[in-house]
């Protein structure tokens, strides 16, 4: 682990063990202040001091990296210093008070409370942001409020090109030099009723707006918003067969472990146990009910169990931290979250796993048309996997998709340092299916449990179907299964899936087949 990555991480805890004591006290939790009032400023954390509770007060000094004072729920973050960007992203409620510049993307989806920062920040102040309010005493770059639909953002000084550009509600506030408003704004002077809303908020910092200040707001025309493409899987692996390897079956009466351990990489505790190399996908983690396969491990968006992963997107970030205590680790969902940059990727990390046990499992997922840069994602911050959607947008033969996630794999060096890779599919996987995933060098697969099924009945039978095909197939061991165990139906598969092509014992040259 990166020496900046662990002090973050050992700062968020450290504030999270004082906290309980501090709020019952309210007291004030001071960093970067020694015992003698000597100064002892902080220098590069990134990610910290995220998810604050109602009542509590942190003041820190120091320059920090990005998302610092993140997800805010109701706390109070006061920094004497300067930080990078997304500064009090997706805060829900609570302050954030920051005296000197900030990076880019203050405010970024903010949908309460106020932040208020006394230098300047960088571009797009206030992105996203859909409700609260951004108040800058000094300029901000380009493309400030772009895309908000609430709150408020006042700039004291100047904007840059583009102010407002895609805002669909709120108000943008500028009382320095302000160019033409970016598209879907439009520009008026303020009013009397808008000085005195304002004046409520800026007065306690010593501040007023006059009436030479100048509004933006949506042009009234109806920005569109745009409809995001549908992902989706075409056609499964039914156009690939299983054929067994020149090993002798197995007997009926010999052992099979068809189990597969996802550990943390480099460590030998911690991680989860499936049974079988299927990761269920659920709603929440209560999809076994009380079972006996009720331990069986999901891919849960709420109320995860011990044994589970929590799937964290935009909607999720701000209570994951509620969960991520109680289950087997995070995975962090690309696809679903805002552009982010790797750095500000690595913010939101280090926030989120903070409160997990230092053996819970770090996946990120996103879509196989981004499968390159997700795999390097994963090597280069070190986590322990990755989840790859087989789906893409307008559909997609998941056969297709086992060479891209294979090259990438091998171009990352994934198997020698222990990583798991993991495909997603849509439906319910077959036992042929999971035989079929391992053997493409899949950790597991990814994917729903049947409806209206008993969940262990299913399970039951897909396990033993499974165990079924590894006996028949000649390995005794999930590992054991290989790409000489898959072969393409019809000339199209192997084209795609650069597997042999049934009846040919060597591949052609297009082939990727060993």
């Amino acid at each position: 682990m990166r020496d900046l990555t662990a002090k973050s991480l050992k700062l968020n805890r450290d504030i999270a063990r004082m906290l309980p004591e501090a709020m019952e006290k309210d007291r004030l939790i001071k960093i970067g202040y020694g015992a003698g009032g000597d100064l002892k400023p902080r220098t590069g954390e990134f990610g910290v001091i995220t998810h604050l509770p109602p009542k509590s007060r942190v003041l820190i000094l120091g320059e920090l990296g990005e998302c610092v004072g993140g997800m805010n729920r109701g706390g109070s973050l006061t920094l004497e210093g300067g930080c990078g960007s997304m500064l009090g992203a997706f805060q829900r409620s609570g302050r954030a008070v920051v005296e000197r510049d900030v990076g880019d993307r203050a405010g970024f989806h903010m949908s309460g409370g106020t932040i208020t920062v006394h230098g300047s920040a960088g571009r797009e102040a206030g992105a996203g942001m859909t409700g609260g309010s951004l108040v800058v005493r000094g300029h901000v770059g380009d493309n400030v409020g772009a895309g908000m639909t609430g709150g408020t953002v006042i700039v004291m000084g100047s904007a840059g090109p583009n102010p407002g550009i895609g805002i669909r509600g709120g108000k943008i506030v500028i009382l320095g030099s302000c160019p033409p408003p970016g598209p879907g704004a439009s520009m008026r002077s303020i009013t009397d009723s808008e000085i005195e809303e304002f004046s409520v908020l800026l007065e306690p910092l010593g501040l007023s707006v006059g009436d030479d200040a100048l509004i933006l707001v949506a042009d009234g025309e109806g920005a569109q918003v745009d409809s995001a493409p549908t992902r989706s899987i075409s056609e499964g692996f039914e156009n690939i067969g299983i054929f067994p390897s020149a090993t002798d079956r197995l007997p009926e009466h010999a052992h099979i472990d068809s189990g597969v351990n996802i550990l943390p990489v480099g460590g030998d505790e911690g991680g989860i146990r499936l049974p079988i190399p299927w990761l269920i996908k659920s709603g929440n983690g209560a999809v076994l009910g009380n079972s006996s396969a009720s331990e069986h491990p999901a891919m849960a968006k709420g109320s995860p169990r011990s044994s589970d992963l929590l799937l964290v997107g935009t909607g999720e970030l701000v209570d994951a931290v509620d969960d991520l205590s109680n289950c087997s680790g995070l995975i962090l969902d690309l696809a679903d979250l805002p552009p982010l940059n790797d750095a500000e990727i690595e913010g939101l990390i280090v926030s989120l796993t903070s409160t997990m046990d230092e053996a819970s499992l770090v996946f990120l997922k996103d879509g196989v048309e981004r499968v390159e840069h997700l795999f390097r994602l994963v090597s280069e911050l070190d986590l322990d996997g990755a989840i790859v959607d087989a789906g893409a947008y307008g559909g997609n033969r998941a056969a297709s998709a086992l060479p891209r996630i294979g090259l990438a794999a091998r171009a990352m060096d994934f198997n020698s340092h222990g990583r798991a890779i993991a495909i997603e599919v849509d439906n319910a996987p077959s036992s042929a299916d999971l035989v079929i995933a391992a053997s493409a060098g899949c950790s597991f697969i990814v994917g729903p449990i049947p409806d209206d099924c008993d969940a262990a009945a299913h399970l039951s039978d897909l396990g033993s179907e499974f165990r079924g095909w590894m006996k028949e197939i000649g390995v005794s061991q999930v590992s054991m299964f290989s790409r000489r165990n898959l072969r393409a139906m019809n000339m199209d598969t192997a084209a795609i899936s650069g597997l042999r092509l049934v009846g040919f014992e060597r591949p052609l040259p297009m082939w990727l087949g060993n």
